[in-house]
């Protein structure tokens, strides 16, 4: 069974930096692509970066609104993923969730855990 447990998230004022992180258990984390997604106020999921597991081409995507800011790693040592977030910005306040998959068409909303807030305010 597929567990994730994301940790922390804060209250940051604008322009801080956060990491965020996400324990893994119960799959082949290593051999599995991975991603962030985060959910906004009122607001659907949306997928902010995804990174590639062992066995495929080696890969780090953004949303456009990460690029430059974010930065997705892994350690497979630990099962562990990573969110390095800088220069942090009000409208990135969101529930941050860690989920299955690498990219925003394949990543599985169904695996993820109960997320950690992020919380942007002067």
């Amino acid at each position: 069974e597929v567990q994730l447990v994301e940790s922390g998230g804060g209250l940051v004022q604008p322009g801080g930096s956060l990491r965020l992180s996400c324990a893994a258990s119960g799959f082949s984390f290593s051999s599995t692509s991975m991603s962030w997604v985060r959910q906004a106020p009122g607001k659907g999921l949306e997928w902010v970066s995804g990174i590639s597991g062992d066995g495929v081409r080696s890969f780090r995507l953004y949303a456009d609104s990460a690029k430059g800011r974010f930065t997705i790693s892994r350690d497979n040592t630990w099962d562990t993923l990573y969110l390095q977030m800088n220069s942090l910005k009000p409208e990135d306040t969101a529930v941050y969730f860690c989920v299955t998959g690498g990219s925003n068409e394949t990543y599985d909303s169904n695996s993820r855990g109960q997320g950690t807030q992020v919380t942007v305010s002067s």
